[in-house]
Protein backbone atom coordinates (compact mmCIF):
# COMPACT_ATOMS: atom_id res chain seq x y z
CA UNK A 1 0.00 0.00 0.00
CA UNK A 2 1.24 3.48 -0.86
CA UNK A 3 -0.40 7.17 0.18
CA UNK A 4 -0.58 8.76 -3.10
CA UNK A 5 -0.97 12.49 -3.83
CA UNK A 6 -3.31 13.48 -6.92
CA UNK A 7 -2.75 17.55 -8.22
CA UNK A 8 -6.11 17.94 -10.03
CA UNK A 9 -6.89 15.38 -8.11
CA UNK A 10 -11.14 16.25 -8.90
CA UNK A 11 -10.24 16.88 -12.60
CA UNK A 12 -11.75 14.50 -15.20
CA UNK A 13 -8.46 12.22 -15.60
CA UNK A 14 -7.15 12.67 -11.61
CA UNK A 15 -10.55 11.55 -10.19
CA UNK A 16 -10.39 8.28 -12.58
CA UNK A 17 -6.65 8.22 -11.24
CA UNK A 18 -8.11 8.05 -7.78
CA UNK A 19 -10.25 5.57 -8.63
CA UNK A 20 -7.81 2.96 -9.77
CA UNK A 21 -5.34 3.78 -6.77
CA UNK A 22 -8.22 3.06 -4.51
CA UNK A 23 -8.85 -0.23 -6.24
CA UNK A 24 -6.03 -1.11 -5.72
CA UNK A 25 -5.27 -0.82 -2.04
CA UNK A 26 -3.48 2.49 -2.04
CA UNK A 27 -4.71 5.53 0.12
CA UNK A 28 -5.09 8.90 -2.41
CA UNK A 29 -5.01 12.48 -1.30
CA UNK A 30 -6.59 14.41 -4.12
CA UNK A 31 -5.39 17.77 -4.52
CA UNK A 32 -7.73 20.75 -6.51
CA UNK A 33 -8.88 24.08 -6.58
CA UNK A 34 -11.41 23.83 -8.65
CA UNK A 35 -10.54 25.83 -11.65
CA UNK A 36 -11.71 23.40 -13.60
CA UNK A 37 -11.97 20.12 -11.38
CA UNK A 38 -15.16 19.32 -10.16
CA UNK A 39 -16.59 17.80 -6.78
CA UNK A 40 -19.00 15.93 -8.48
CA UNK A 41 -16.26 13.42 -10.10
CA UNK A 42 -15.24 12.36 -6.53
CA UNK A 43 -18.61 12.68 -4.59
CA UNK A 44 -18.43 8.43 -4.84
CA UNK A 45 -15.13 8.63 -2.62
CA UNK A 46 -16.16 10.65 0.22
CA UNK A 47 -17.43 7.81 2.33
CA UNK A 48 -14.17 5.87 1.48
CA UNK A 49 -11.47 6.17 4.73
CA UNK A 50 -8.39 5.28 2.09
CA UNK A 51 -9.93 8.92 0.65
CA UNK A 52 -8.99 12.46 1.43
CA UNK A 53 -9.57 15.95 -0.35
CA UNK A 54 -7.72 19.02 0.12
CA UNK A 55 -9.07 22.34 -1.42
CA UNK A 56 -5.34 23.76 -2.51
CA UNK A 57 -3.99 25.83 -5.32
CA UNK A 58 -0.33 23.86 -6.05
CA UNK A 59 0.66 27.63 -7.57
CA UNK A 60 1.19 28.56 -3.96
CA UNK A 61 3.53 26.41 -2.14
CA UNK A 62 2.09 23.50 0.23
CA UNK A 63 2.21 20.50 2.13
CA UNK A 64 0.81 17.23 2.83
CA UNK A 65 1.77 15.98 6.16
CA UNK A 66 2.63 12.46 6.73
CA UNK A 67 4.28 10.28 4.43
CA UNK A 68 3.57 10.30 0.37
CA UNK A 69 4.47 7.12 -1.78
CA UNK A 70 4.42 9.53 -5.14
CA UNK A 71 2.81 12.69 -6.41
CA UNK A 72 1.13 13.18 -8.90
CA UNK A 73 0.74 16.24 -10.88
CA UNK A 74 -2.12 16.37 -13.14
CA UNK A 75 -3.67 20.30 -12.35
CA UNK A 76 -3.63 22.49 -15.17
CA UNK A 77 -6.34 23.45 -17.59
CA UNK A 78 -6.28 21.26 -20.54
CA UNK A 79 -8.83 21.78 -23.05
CA UNK A 80 -8.36 25.25 -25.44
CA UNK A 81 -11.37 26.58 -24.50
CA UNK A 82 -10.25 26.95 -20.61
CA UNK A 83 -6.32 27.67 -21.33
CA UNK A 84 -7.46 30.29 -23.51
CA UNK A 85 -9.84 31.65 -21.04
CA UNK A 86 -7.23 31.36 -18.02
CA UNK A 87 -3.72 32.27 -19.19
CA UNK A 88 -1.63 32.89 -16.23
CA UNK A 89 -3.42 30.94 -14.63
CA UNK A 90 -2.14 27.89 -16.89
CA UNK A 91 1.26 29.73 -17.08
CA UNK A 92 1.13 29.73 -13.22
CA UNK A 93 0.17 25.93 -12.53
CA UNK A 94 2.71 24.75 -14.91
CA UNK A 95 5.34 26.41 -13.76
CA UNK A 96 4.58 27.30 -10.37
CA UNK A 97 2.73 24.78 -9.35
CA UNK A 98 5.14 21.99 -11.23
CA UNK A 99 8.12 23.70 -9.09
CA UNK A 100 5.95 23.22 -5.51
CA UNK A 101 4.77 19.79 -6.31
CA UNK A 102 8.23 18.59 -7.05
CA UNK A 103 9.28 20.15 -3.79
CA UNK A 104 6.61 18.32 -1.76
CA UNK A 105 8.34 14.91 -3.87
CA UNK A 106 12.25 15.83 -2.74
CA UNK A 107 11.01 16.56 0.85
CA UNK A 108 8.77 13.21 0.99
CA UNK A 109 12.04 11.23 -1.04
CA UNK A 110 8.18 10.26 -2.93
CA UNK A 111 8.43 8.92 -6.60
CA UNK A 112 6.99 11.66 -9.08
CA UNK A 113 5.02 11.36 -12.52
CA UNK A 114 4.29 15.00 -14.76
CA UNK A 115 1.30 14.76 -17.02
CA UNK A 116 2.64 16.35 -20.03
CA UNK A 117 0.84 16.22 -23.46
CA UNK A 118 1.66 15.77 -27.24
CA UNK A 119 0.61 19.30 -27.14
CA UNK A 120 4.65 19.97 -26.93
CA UNK A 121 4.62 18.53 -30.57
CA UNK A 122 3.37 21.56 -31.75
CA UNK A 123 1.79 21.07 -35.23
CA UNK A 124 4.44 18.32 -36.25
CA UNK A 125 6.56 17.81 -39.32
CA UNK A 126 7.54 14.19 -37.92
CA UNK A 127 4.30 11.80 -38.12
CA UNK A 128 3.66 9.24 -35.86
CA UNK A 129 5.36 11.38 -33.39
CA UNK A 130 8.52 9.90 -31.56
CA UNK A 131 9.12 10.81 -28.21
CA UNK A 132 13.01 11.82 -29.60
CA UNK A 133 11.03 14.02 -31.80
CA UNK A 134 11.45 17.54 -30.54
CA UNK A 135 8.27 19.57 -31.84
CA UNK A 136 6.85 22.40 -33.84
CA UNK A 137 5.92 24.87 -31.34
CA UNK A 138 4.76 29.15 -31.95
CA UNK A 139 6.03 29.79 -28.29
CA UNK A 140 4.02 33.01 -28.49
CA UNK A 141 1.04 31.81 -30.53
CA UNK A 142 -2.57 31.53 -28.51
CA UNK A 143 -1.78 28.00 -27.82
CA UNK A 144 1.69 28.75 -26.49
CA UNK A 145 0.08 28.80 -22.91
CA UNK A 146 -0.83 25.44 -22.45
CA UNK A 147 2.42 24.15 -25.12
CA UNK A 148 5.20 26.60 -22.85
CA UNK A 149 3.65 25.73 -19.80
CA UNK A 150 4.35 22.15 -20.44
CA UNK A 151 6.93 22.30 -22.01
CA UNK A 152 8.81 24.11 -19.30
CA UNK A 153 7.15 21.78 -16.85
CA UNK A 154 8.90 18.81 -18.15
CA UNK A 155 12.38 20.76 -18.22
CA UNK A 156 11.67 21.54 -14.65
CA UNK A 157 11.02 17.77 -14.01
CA UNK A 158 14.06 16.96 -15.70
CA UNK A 159 16.02 19.85 -13.33
CA UNK A 160 15.14 18.20 -10.12
CA UNK A 161 15.99 14.63 -11.22
CA UNK A 162 19.37 15.96 -11.93
CA UNK A 163 20.42 17.96 -9.09
CA UNK A 164 17.80 16.50 -6.38
CA UNK A 165 18.17 12.98 -7.90
CA UNK A 166 14.15 12.95 -7.60
CA UNK A 167 12.87 9.66 -8.89
CA UNK A 168 10.86 11.02 -11.95
CA UNK A 169 8.35 10.02 -14.74
CA UNK A 170 7.47 12.06 -17.52
CA UNK A 171 4.18 10.77 -19.61
CA UNK A 172 3.19 12.64 -22.90
CA UNK A 173 -0.40 12.45 -23.13
CA UNK A 174 -2.78 12.31 -26.19
CA UNK A 175 -6.21 13.09 -27.09
CA UNK A 176 -7.96 11.75 -23.88
CA UNK A 177 -12.04 11.24 -23.74
CA UNK A 178 -14.51 9.52 -21.84
CA UNK A 179 -16.63 9.98 -18.89
CA UNK A 180 -16.39 12.62 -16.30
CA UNK A 181 -15.14 14.71 -19.09
CA UNK A 182 -17.17 18.85 -18.47
CA UNK A 183 -20.38 19.17 -20.70
CA UNK A 184 -18.75 22.64 -21.54
CA UNK A 185 -15.11 21.12 -21.72
CA UNK A 186 -14.62 22.51 -25.03
CA UNK A 187 -12.45 19.46 -26.79
CA UNK A 188 -13.67 18.01 -29.80
CA UNK A 189 -15.09 14.71 -29.03
CA UNK A 190 -16.99 16.76 -25.75
CA UNK A 191 -18.15 18.75 -28.16
CA UNK A 192 -19.40 16.39 -30.89
CA UNK A 193 -21.46 14.28 -28.67
CA UNK A 194 -23.29 17.25 -26.81
CA UNK A 195 -24.01 18.94 -30.40
CA UNK A 196 -25.12 15.24 -31.52
CA UNK A 197 -27.69 14.52 -28.52
CA UNK A 198 -29.04 17.74 -28.46
CA UNK A 199 -29.35 17.88 -32.43
CA UNK A 200 -27.34 20.86 -32.80
CA UNK A 201 -25.05 21.44 -36.14
CA UNK A 202 -21.46 19.29 -35.21
CA UNK A 203 -19.28 21.98 -35.79
CA UNK A 204 -15.96 21.48 -37.75
CA UNK A 205 -13.59 23.69 -37.44
CA UNK A 206 -11.28 24.04 -40.84
CA UNK A 207 -12.32 21.07 -43.87
CA UNK A 208 -12.42 18.32 -41.53
CA UNK A 209 -9.59 16.53 -42.54
CA UNK A 210 -7.19 17.29 -39.63
CA UNK A 211 -6.84 14.41 -37.84
CA UNK A 212 -6.19 13.05 -34.05
CA UNK A 213 -5.64 9.88 -32.30
CA UNK A 214 -8.15 9.15 -29.26
CA UNK A 215 -7.27 7.29 -26.31
CA UNK A 216 -10.27 6.24 -23.69
CA UNK A 217 -9.57 7.15 -20.03
CA UNK A 218 -9.77 3.71 -18.59
CA UNK A 219 -6.85 2.37 -20.96
CA UNK A 220 -5.21 6.31 -20.64
CA UNK A 221 -4.58 5.36 -16.46
CA UNK A 222 -3.91 1.96 -17.31
CA UNK A 223 -1.08 3.17 -19.05
CA UNK A 224 -0.28 5.96 -16.22
CA UNK A 225 0.41 2.96 -13.57
CA UNK A 226 2.37 1.04 -16.21
CA UNK A 227 4.52 3.84 -16.20
CA UNK A 228 4.39 5.36 -12.65
CA UNK A 229 5.21 1.40 -11.53
CA UNK A 230 7.99 0.92 -14.15
CA UNK A 231 11.71 1.70 -14.15
CA UNK A 232 11.69 3.70 -17.04
CA UNK A 233 11.48 7.78 -16.48
CA UNK A 234 10.19 8.69 -19.80
CA UNK A 235 8.93 10.82 -21.77
CA UNK A 236 6.25 7.93 -23.06
CA UNK A 237 3.68 8.77 -25.12
CA UNK A 238 0.22 7.36 -23.69
CA UNK A 239 -2.51 7.56 -25.79
CA UNK A 240 -3.88 5.22 -28.64
CA UNK A 241 -2.65 5.10 -32.20
CA UNK A 242 -5.72 4.57 -34.38
CA UNK A 243 -5.83 8.13 -36.13
CA UNK A 244 -8.69 9.62 -37.51
CA UNK A 245 -9.91 12.98 -39.06
CA UNK A 246 -12.58 15.18 -37.61
CA UNK A 247 -14.90 13.86 -40.87
CA UNK A 248 -14.66 10.34 -39.63
CA UNK A 249 -15.21 11.28 -35.67
CA UNK A 250 -18.27 13.66 -36.36
CA UNK A 251 -19.51 10.65 -38.49
CA UNK A 252 -19.36 8.38 -36.05
CA UNK A 253 -20.69 10.07 -33.41
CA UNK A 254 -23.80 10.88 -35.38
CA UNK A 255 -23.71 6.58 -35.94
CA UNK A 256 -23.39 6.06 -32.03
CA UNK A 257 -26.03 8.42 -31.06
CA UNK A 258 -28.33 8.26 -33.70
CA UNK A 259 -28.53 12.06 -34.17
CA UNK A 260 -29.92 14.19 -37.07
CA UNK A 261 -27.33 16.60 -36.57
CA UNK A 262 -25.83 18.31 -39.43
CA UNK A 263 -21.83 19.37 -40.22
CA UNK A 264 -20.97 23.20 -40.13
CA UNK A 265 -17.52 24.61 -40.58
CA UNK A 266 -16.11 27.52 -39.19
CA UNK A 267 -12.69 28.90 -39.56
CA UNK A 268 -9.40 27.04 -38.22
CA UNK A 269 -8.23 28.47 -35.06
CA UNK A 270 -4.08 29.80 -35.10
CA UNK A 271 -1.76 26.87 -35.16
CA UNK A 272 -3.98 23.97 -34.79
CA UNK A 273 -2.21 20.93 -35.46
CA UNK A 274 -2.89 19.45 -38.80
CA UNK A 275 -2.40 15.66 -37.74
CA UNK A 276 -1.42 14.30 -34.51
CA UNK A 277 -0.74 10.09 -33.88
CA UNK A 278 1.62 8.86 -31.33
CA UNK A 279 4.49 6.51 -31.79
CA UNK A 280 3.80 3.60 -29.25
CA UNK A 281 6.84 1.63 -29.89
CA UNK A 282 8.49 2.52 -26.33
CA UNK A 283 5.35 1.90 -24.40
CA UNK A 284 4.69 -1.35 -25.95
CA UNK A 285 8.55 -2.84 -25.41
CA UNK A 286 9.35 -0.67 -22.19
CA UNK A 287 5.71 -0.93 -20.30
CA UNK A 288 3.88 -3.88 -21.95
CA UNK A 289 1.21 -1.37 -22.28
CA UNK A 290 -1.15 -0.32 -25.43
CA UNK A 291 -4.68 0.43 -25.67
CA UNK A 292 -7.42 -2.07 -26.03
CA UNK A 293 -11.06 0.13 -26.20
CA UNK A 294 -12.02 0.88 -29.75
CA UNK A 295 -12.69 4.43 -30.97
CA UNK A 296 -16.59 3.16 -31.35
CA UNK A 297 -16.66 1.68 -27.87
CA UNK A 298 -15.47 4.47 -25.92
CA UNK A 299 -17.64 6.76 -27.88
CA UNK A 300 -20.27 4.82 -26.81
CA UNK A 301 -19.66 4.67 -23.24
CA UNK A 302 -19.16 8.74 -23.01
CA UNK A 303 -22.53 9.47 -25.10
CA UNK A 304 -24.00 7.81 -22.33
CA UNK A 305 -22.53 9.75 -19.70
CA UNK A 306 -23.17 13.02 -21.82
CA UNK A 307 -26.72 12.11 -21.99
CA UNK A 308 -27.14 11.20 -18.50
CA UNK A 309 -25.77 14.48 -17.40
CA UNK A 310 -27.53 16.57 -20.05
CA UNK A 311 -30.45 14.84 -18.44
CA UNK A 312 -29.82 15.80 -15.33
CA UNK A 313 -29.69 19.36 -16.19
CA UNK A 314 -25.72 19.85 -15.33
Amino acid sequence: MGRIVITGGAGFLGSHLADAFLARGDEVVAVDNLITGDMANIAHLEDNDAFEYRNIDISDPFDVEGDVTAVLNFASPASPKHYLDMPIETLRVGSLGTMYSLELAKDKGARFLQASTSEVYGDPLEHPQTEEYWGHVNPIGPRSVYDEAKRFGEALVMGYHTKHAVDIRIVRIFNTYGPRMRVDDGRVVSNFIVQALQGDPITIYGTGEQTRSFCYCEDEVRGFLALLDGEHIGPINIGNDGEFTMHELANLVIEVTNSSSELVYEPLPADDPAQRRPDLTKARTLLGWEPKIQLREGLERTAAYFEAQLGAGS
